[in-house]
Protein backbone atom coordinates (compact mmCIF):
# COMPACT_ATOMS: atom_id res chain seq x y z
CA UNK A 1 0.00 0.00 0.00
CA UNK A 2 1.37 3.44 -0.94
CA UNK A 3 1.74 6.14 1.68
CA UNK A 4 -0.68 9.04 1.60
CA UNK A 5 0.15 11.43 -1.22
CA UNK A 6 2.65 9.03 -2.82
CA UNK A 7 1.82 7.60 -6.20
CA UNK A 8 3.92 4.60 -7.32
CA UNK A 9 5.27 5.02 -10.84
CA UNK A 10 6.30 2.08 -12.99
CA UNK A 11 8.92 2.74 -15.63
CA UNK A 12 8.89 -0.03 -18.23
CA UNK A 13 12.29 -1.38 -19.19
CA UNK A 14 12.83 -3.80 -22.07
CA UNK A 15 13.85 -7.36 -21.17
CA UNK A 16 16.35 -9.08 -23.48
CA UNK A 17 14.78 -11.77 -25.66
CA UNK A 18 14.50 -15.11 -23.94
CA UNK A 19 14.89 -13.70 -20.43
CA UNK A 20 12.02 -14.61 -18.15
CA UNK A 21 10.37 -12.11 -15.87
CA UNK A 22 10.79 -13.47 -12.36
CA UNK A 23 8.95 -12.89 -9.09
CA UNK A 24 8.87 -9.24 -8.15
CA UNK A 25 9.63 -8.31 -11.75
CA UNK A 26 6.13 -7.95 -13.08
CA UNK A 27 5.59 -7.30 -16.74
CA UNK A 28 4.65 -3.67 -17.29
CA UNK A 29 2.94 -4.18 -20.62
CA UNK A 30 4.22 -3.06 -23.98
CA UNK A 31 7.53 -1.28 -23.47
CA UNK A 32 9.53 0.78 -25.94
CA UNK A 33 10.71 -2.31 -27.81
CA UNK A 34 9.48 -5.75 -28.74
CA UNK A 35 8.89 -8.34 -26.04
CA UNK A 36 7.82 -8.04 -22.40
CA UNK A 37 9.12 -5.30 -20.12
CA UNK A 38 10.18 -5.42 -16.47
CA UNK A 39 10.33 -2.71 -13.88
CA UNK A 40 13.94 -3.11 -12.74
CA UNK A 41 17.10 -3.85 -14.71
CA UNK A 42 19.15 -5.13 -11.79
CA UNK A 43 18.42 -8.71 -10.72
CA UNK A 44 16.26 -8.34 -7.63
CA UNK A 45 17.46 -11.64 -6.15
CA UNK A 46 21.05 -10.35 -6.14
CA UNK A 47 20.01 -7.00 -4.68
CA UNK A 48 18.17 -8.86 -1.92
CA UNK A 49 21.25 -11.03 -1.29
CA UNK A 50 23.37 -7.89 -0.92
CA UNK A 51 20.85 -6.36 1.48
CA UNK A 52 20.71 -9.53 3.56
CA UNK A 53 24.52 -9.65 3.70
CA UNK A 54 24.31 -6.65 6.05
CA UNK A 55 24.26 -8.04 9.61
CA UNK A 56 21.99 -5.17 10.70
CA UNK A 57 19.24 -6.28 8.28
CA UNK A 58 17.07 -9.22 9.25
CA UNK A 59 14.17 -8.83 6.80
CA UNK A 60 13.84 -7.03 3.47
CA UNK A 61 10.48 -6.78 1.72
CA UNK A 62 10.24 -7.12 -2.05
CA UNK A 63 9.11 -3.49 -2.18
CA UNK A 64 12.22 -2.34 -0.30
CA UNK A 65 14.46 -4.42 -2.54
CA UNK A 66 12.77 -2.99 -5.63
CA UNK A 67 13.16 0.60 -4.39
CA UNK A 68 16.85 0.01 -3.66
CA UNK A 69 17.36 -1.51 -7.12
CA UNK A 70 15.62 1.38 -8.89
CA UNK A 71 17.45 3.99 -6.81
CA UNK A 72 20.75 2.31 -7.67
CA UNK A 73 19.85 2.26 -11.37
CA UNK A 74 18.91 5.93 -11.34
CA UNK A 75 22.09 6.86 -9.45
CA UNK A 76 24.33 4.96 -11.88
CA UNK A 77 22.48 6.49 -14.84
CA UNK A 78 22.87 10.01 -13.43
CA UNK A 79 26.57 9.78 -12.62
CA UNK A 80 27.29 8.06 -15.95
CA UNK A 81 25.53 10.83 -17.89
CA UNK A 82 27.39 13.50 -15.96
CA UNK A 83 30.73 11.72 -16.46
CA UNK A 84 29.98 11.28 -20.17
CA UNK A 85 29.93 15.06 -20.56
CA UNK A 86 33.60 15.06 -19.51
CA UNK A 87 34.39 12.21 -21.90
CA UNK A 88 32.81 14.22 -24.73
CA UNK A 89 34.92 17.25 -23.80
CA UNK A 90 37.94 15.00 -24.28
CA UNK A 91 36.51 13.91 -27.66
CA UNK A 92 35.98 10.36 -26.39
CA UNK A 93 32.98 8.06 -26.30
CA UNK A 94 34.33 5.77 -23.60
CA UNK A 95 34.10 6.73 -19.95
CA UNK A 96 37.35 6.67 -18.03
CA UNK A 97 38.02 6.95 -14.34
CA UNK A 98 39.12 10.56 -14.77
CA UNK A 99 35.64 11.37 -16.16
CA UNK A 100 34.03 9.99 -13.01
CA UNK A 101 36.57 11.88 -10.88
CA UNK A 102 35.75 15.11 -12.74
CA UNK A 103 32.00 14.60 -12.34
CA UNK A 104 32.37 13.84 -8.62
CA UNK A 105 34.53 16.92 -8.11
CA UNK A 106 32.38 19.31 -10.16
CA UNK A 107 28.88 18.33 -9.07
CA UNK A 108 27.80 19.05 -5.50
CA UNK A 109 25.36 16.10 -5.44
CA UNK A 110 28.33 13.73 -5.66
CA UNK A 111 30.41 15.39 -2.92
CA UNK A 112 29.85 12.38 -0.63
CA UNK A 113 31.85 10.29 -3.15
CA UNK A 114 35.00 12.41 -3.03
CA UNK A 115 37.97 10.19 -2.23
CA UNK A 116 36.10 6.91 -2.73
CA UNK A 117 37.85 6.04 -5.99
CA UNK A 118 41.35 6.52 -4.52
Amino acid sequence: MAAAGVVPVAVPVAVPAGEAVGPGEEAAGAGPGPGPARLARLPLARVKALVKADPDVSLASQEAVFVLARATELFVETIAKDAYVYAQQGKRKTLQRKDLDNAIEAIDEFAFLEGTLD
